[in-house]
């Protein structure tokens, strides 16, 4: 290996920046260590270095590991920067939002406005928080170089708590994270019908139709070779509420879903297939797909799935966990108050 002679007859070992970093911080995995040389958190003699297999000598003391590039902004219960959009968090690396219904989280064909492309207007100083007080402040310069970049979405009708990612080393890790099934996502759902048991796990082989709108479930048997498209979905129940309707018409369960797998419509088409449709489910719920059936137990305008909890490691901050919540919309706490009342 090769050395470098530091006078006074010390010679040491010629490591790379990347092999320091790690004996300075020996429990950060070496991803971690090699994303913060990237994202220039990293400086040598007071001169950031973004260069991981860069060779040198012993640093020493003057090898730093700096702050993020900015605080994070405080937005207390939140900034309402759309009608349908509030931000819950923002820093240099990560923005989590608060969705409502109707809003597409990522741009498509035929949809101009996403809750990326009105984060990112934000971020440039076109829109502004809506409400006064300190949720109405303008944004500070130093946000304003940021850009949204995406890690996951919500249907354009289930409302509720999703991330993205705002430079694209942090988008990595949190994609990485989605992989691993170590990023949490709880959701609430109104469904037709009574579980079997108060809690249990669906496991099913999903496969996309080819125009990539539905989802179906195939058997295991057909996943093997020809059926490689399918992929396996997982996702955890418990029972939070029952609601009988008078005149025996049936029941309305208030479900808790854990995600233990992200696919497309993965909760909607899971518990249409235990018989649990969604209500206002226009995709998967039988009432709504066949005209000539009875319809629907209880009339709603959207499927009645909400992404209450978002749990992640923060991409700056190894091993800590940060939780966020957002509360049940308007729409769906107007829902379980007629659910309760029909109850009685």
């Amino acid at each position: 290996m090769r050395t470098n002679d530091l006078g006074a007859g010390r010679v040491i070992a010629a490591r790379t920046l990347l092999d320091w970093l790690l004996l300075k911080h020996p429990h950060t995995p070496r991803t971690r260590a090699k994303q913060w040389i990237l994202a220039g958190r990293v400086s040598v003699n007071g001169l950031v270095v973004r260069k991981p297999q860069q060779r040198l000598a012993d640093p020493g003391e003057t090898l730093r590991l700096g702050d993020r590039r900015a605080a994070t902004l405080e937005c207390g219960r939140g900034w309402v920067i759309h009608p349908r959009l509030t931000l819950l968090h923002l820093d240099p690396s990560l923005a989590v939002v608060n969705k409502g219904p109707g809003l597409i989280s990522v741009p498509a064909p035929g949809c101009s406005i996403s809750a990326l492309s009105i984060l990112g207007d934000f971020l440039a100083g076109k829109l502004t928080a809506r409400e006064r007080g300190p949720a109405g402040r303008s944004l500070p310069p130093a946000y304003r170089k940021l850009t949204p970049l995406p890690v996951h979405r919500l249907d354009q009708y289930t409302s509720g708590v999703f991330c993205m990612a705002t430079n694209p080393v942090a988008r990595a890790c949190l994609i990485e994270q989605l992989k691993a099934h170590t990023m949490k996502r709880e959701y609430v759902a109104f469904v037709e019908g009574r579980p079997s048991a108060s809690k249990g796990v669906w496991r099913h082989w999903l496969e996309l139709s080819d125009d990539e709108l539905r989802q179906r479930i195939v058997s295991g048997e057909q996943t093997p070779g020809g059926r490689s498209k399918a992929q396996e979905a997982i996702t955890h129940y418990e029972v939070l509420a029952e609601y009988p309707l008078a005149g025996g018409k049936g029941t309305v369960a208030k479900l808790r879903l854990r995600l233990e797998t992200g696919r497309k419509h993965q909760i909607r088409v899971q518990a249409a297939h235990a018989g649990l449709p969604l209500l206002g489910d226009r995709a998967y719920h039988p009432a709504h797909r066949n005209a000539s059936g009875s319809g629907p137990l209880i009339p709603f305008p959207r499927q009645a799935l909400h992404a209450e909890f978002l749990s992640l490691e923060h991409p700056d901050r190894p091993g800590k966990q940060i939780v966020w919540h957002a509360e049940l919309p308007a729409d769906l706490r107007q829902l379980e108050a007629d659910l309760r009342s029909l109850s009685r």
